[in-house]
């Protein structure tokens, strides 16, 4: 698994656009509702920074994962939740807002979190103290992609509200449209490794995601919380940033194979979010019938 033009420019610049159309959907009353009902909020933090880590253990030691591969899928649980979960609750008609959120404070709590999560795996696995640093730009990235385009896209829509409503539903078609391109360019990028990368990694990948899409949406809705918050909370909590995981392993951490859990990941995670999303959807639409 190597770094390529798609992973480090193209895929960035995708979301970013993707984000744009998001914020065409947005207001700031959004954002203070989410203030009045935190309980959504500390409960899909809780599942992400606590829990997680902990079912990822546990996968990890079930299948007896090498320990470098154990410690890539350990980085993929310890980042924060993606902007693509972001399309993906906006697609199933959860709560933006509080996705948004939570990104933005999730993507605070990793600079804490995943060394400490990642320098225990290394520990622990690899027998060694190496440590780990989060570089501040890193960061500043994940904001960029997930706040700025946000941010101009609920202006243009607070500006020019009739218009944001005209580019709604051609932007949500687009979303999809894109995120099929960046899918199908991964696939052929990396074809030649893929049935490797999926033998090694694959099952427990696809576990991680569908434990991670359940437990996020029935904690909340166990303690009584929106549908729509639940489903935000369930892509917020099942879609891991695997593009942060992969930069890590390539970059911070010099070490490509702690790469192919998230690169795994990064094409897994959209079958099973895709059919949650579909299901929500095809519910939501037989309960209005």
């Amino acid at each position: 698994m190597a770094s390529s033009t798609l992973t480090t420019i193209f895929l960035p610049i995708a979301l970013a656009i993707i984000m744009f159309g998001l914020g065409l959907t947005l207001t700031v009353a959004d954002f203070t509702r989410v203030a009045r009902f935190p309980r959504a909020a500390l409960l899909a933090l809780g599942v992400q920074v606590l829990v997680l880590p902990l079912v990822c253990l546990g996968l990890v030691v079930l299948f007896d994962l090498s320990p470098v591969l154990a410690v890539g899928m350990m980085l993929l649980a310890a980042s924060p939740g993606g902007t693509t979960a972001n399309i993906f609750s906006h697609l199933a008609g959860g709560d933006v807002a509080l996705n948004i959120t939570l990104t933005a404070i999730n993507s605070v709590l990793a600079v804490f979190t995943l060394p400490i999560v990642v320098n225990l795996a290394v520990s622990g696995f690899m027998g060694t103290d190496d440590s780990l640093g989060l570089q501040p730009a890193k960061m500043l990235q994940v904001f960029a992609i997930v706040l700025i385009p946000v941010a101009i896209g609920m202006a243009v829509n607070r500006r020019f509200p009739e218009f944001s409503e005209r580019m709604r539903k051609p932007v949500k078609i687009a979303s999809i449209i894109v995120l099929v391109a960046v899918i199908a360019g991964a696939l052929v990028a990396e074809r030649a490794n893929l049935a490797g990368y999926l033998r090694d990694v694959g099952i427990v990948a696809v576990l991680l995601c569908v434990l991670s899409l359940a437990l996020g949406y029935y904690i909340p809705r166990l303690a009584k919380v929106s549908e729509k918050q639940a489903i935000a909370s369930a892509f917020e909590v099942g879609i891991h940033n695997s593009t942060l995981a992969i930069t890590i392993a390539l970059t911070v951490m010099n070490n490509s194979a702690l790469a192919v859990p998230g690169a795994v990941y990064g094409v897994l995670m959209f079958f099973p979010a895709g059919l949650l999303a579909w299901w929500i959807t095809r519910r939501r639409t037989h309960a209005e019938v």
